[in-house]
């Protein structure tokens, strides 16, 4: 490809919005133009790189037994109906009628239409197992779209669903899509992907991961314990404490004048934050009633592990003065009888509380939950910490990153295929529902994540497994008939070679050309100028800076080919 044909302009600044680096540089490279509120159409360059990023996909889906098949965008609303999707899931599905007045949507994830084309043509045990994957276009009227191609609303995904008899064949595919997604992002060149425990949110299901891309940019945080490898996302990471039990007290009503925080009572009464218990309260979003989670003092309630927990949508709440609930003074004893209560484990232990008596201005001391509340159901519902103890070795060295979700795998079971009523006969000639997994990837946001971790302040360093071209020549004289001519000879032997080439063609200034360069990020230049003429030599340098020197001119297509595999091993 020649750059003098290339559509697309490099910009020397980014639109004052591009406030994430990969949005930025892939905005004044030329590989993206905005259309409207997270929508994007790409150029040339990145098509390329996300075309590669599809063939490594493919390849690994592939020699896990996958079968590519393509499901529709538009889907009509009975299969989510039959899901119970429809009205579950919020304003991020799309509905709409068609001209007939059908009820329609945009397929934001398709485990309804995997069950609608398996259902009926798996009919029997030996169907079984079976994979099938598409990499297909996705709509997701998400409210937050943000950083370019790293939070759209309409996006191409890999997504993939596995169907099984047994909950142990789905354990041992489950574990074969693992490594396969280890592989695929090895193979793209994403240097800094982990597997977290993760929260399987609307899609369902009772395990699941998530990869993550660290990066101080990301919007999802990741507890890891750097001494055993623990690693879970915030919504599913596990929180030990370690209590004092102190020793049992009576229970003692105290005046506790315009103390409604937390810190405002321990300070109060002189006690300690670590024997204290605060109330954080919702309500559930089908019908407004109450849920309050006692946690000890110094923790945050994790809502995601809240919502998990009492099975229901919830919000923070609007307490009025009908509810029974007195803000501020709120405590486990005397709550109305429609209120749910969640005790978390951080308060298991503890002998003697610090709480709210509810009743305004007092608190109770000496609040000891087996003796005022008799025998309870403890939850973990707090959110992790920094320095927290690490479920798996016990040590408190949880730390807390930032890190963008580039992928996610699930163990679905059969939520889909009982609600939606497909079944197998088995080896009995029993009907029986077959068990789900699914397996995503988002394409885009996979190449803008890759930038966003290599990248310098001039431009992308791609990888060559998914750089857009693997060499680009610099012809710094077109009006040079000896430059001219060897850049051009090299720039076809090269192609003919079966090596990518950029050409960049232009009778610009050397500067421009270079910062053009830098912007396409390919891992190999080679630069043409009267002066390498005069030496007989090319100057060939990498993006990355680990490397420039020069290679004689006979002889160089088979030593830059040679570079180019080279580099290319590195990710197979």
């Amino acid at each position: 490809m020649k750059v003098s044909k290339l559509l697309g302009q490099r910009f020397k600044n980014a639109p004052s919005d591009c406030i994430i680096e990969s949005h930025a540089l892939m905005t004044r490279g030329g590989y993206m133009k905005y259309m409207a509120n997270g929508i994007y159409s790409l150029f040339m360059p990145a098509k390329r790189i996300t075309k590669k990023i599809e063939a490594i996909i493919r390849d690994e889906m592939d020699k896990a037994d996958g079968q590519e098949v393509m499901f529709p965008v538009a889907m009509p609303a009975s299969l989510w109906e039959e899901s119970g999707r429809y009205e579950s899931v919020g304003s991020e599905l799309a509905r709409w009628k068609d001209r007939s007045g059908n009820k329609m949507i945009l397929g934001m994830t398709h485990e309804e239409a995997a069950v609608h084309l398996a259902r009926d043509t798996a009919s029997s045990y030996a169907d079984y197992p079976f994979m099938i994957y598409q990499i297909q276009t996705k709509f997701r009227d998400e409210p937050r779209a943000r950083g370019g191609l790293i939070r759209v609303r309409e996006f191409t995904m890999k997504d993939a669903y596995s169907f099984h008899t047994s909950e142990e064949d789905l354990d041992r595919y489950y574990d074969i899509q693992f490594k396969a997604y280890e592989n695929i992002f090895r193979r793209a060149g994403a240097k800094n992907v982990i597997p977290v425990k993760s929260d399987s949110g609307m899609m369902g299901g009772n395990v699941s991961h998530e990869f993550i891309l660290l990066t101080e940019i990301g919007e999802d945080s990741i507890a890891i314990c750097p001494d055993c490898g623990y690693s879970a996302n915030m919504e599913a990471a596990d929180v030990i404490v370690k209590n004092e039990a102190g020793k049992v007290e009576e229970l003692e009503k105290v005046l506790t004048p315009d103390c409604k925080t937390i810190e405002d009572v321990v300070k109060f009464l002189g006690t300690d934050v670590l024997s204290s218990a605060k109330a954080v309260v919702y309500q559930r979003n089908a019908d407004d009633t109450y849920v309050v989670a006692f946690i000890r003092g110094d923790l945050e309630v994790n809502e995601t592990k809240l919502r998990n927990y009492v099975k229901a949508e919830i919000h923070p709440a609007t307490i009025t003065e009908e509810s029974g609930i007195v803000a501020g003074f709120i405590g486990p004893m005397g709550l109305p009888k429609n209120v749910t209560v969640v005790f978390d484990k951080s308060l298991e232990g503890i002998e003697s509380l610090v709480c709210g008596a509810n009743e305004e201005n007092y608190h109770f001391k000496g609040f000891n939950i087996a003796r005022e509340c008799g025998k309870v159901e403890y939850a973990d519902v707090a959110k992790i910490f920094e320095g927290g103890i690490c479920p798996v070795c016990g040590k408190p060295h949880i730390t807390i990153s930032k890190g963008i979700e580039v992928g996610n795998i699930f163990k679905l079971g059969t939520k889909y295929t009982k609600s939606m009523d497909m079944t197998y006969l088995d080896a009995n000639g029993e009907a029986q529902y077959p068990i789900m997994g699914c397996y995503g990837i988002g394409v885009g946001r996979l190449a803008a994540s890759i930038c966003q971790e290599s990248h310098d302040d001039f431009g992308p360093i791609w990888p060559m497994s998914i750089a857009p071209w693997q060499v680009e020549v610099c012809n710094l004289r077109c009006d040079d008939e000896t430059v001219n001519a060897q850049a051009s000879k090299l720039y076809e032997d090269l192609t003919a070679a079966g090596v990518e080439v950029l050409y960049d063609d232009r009778n610009i200034r050397p500067g421009a050309m270079f910062a053009d360069a830098d912007l396409f990020g390919i891992p190999v230049r080679v630069v043409v100028s009267p002066k390498t003429a005069e030496r007989g030599v090319f100057e060939v340098s990498f993006r990355d800076k680990s490397w420039k020197g020069d290679l004689p001119i006979d002889g160089a297509v088979e030593e830059i080919k040679k570079i180019v595999e080279e580099q290319l091993a590195k990710y197979r």
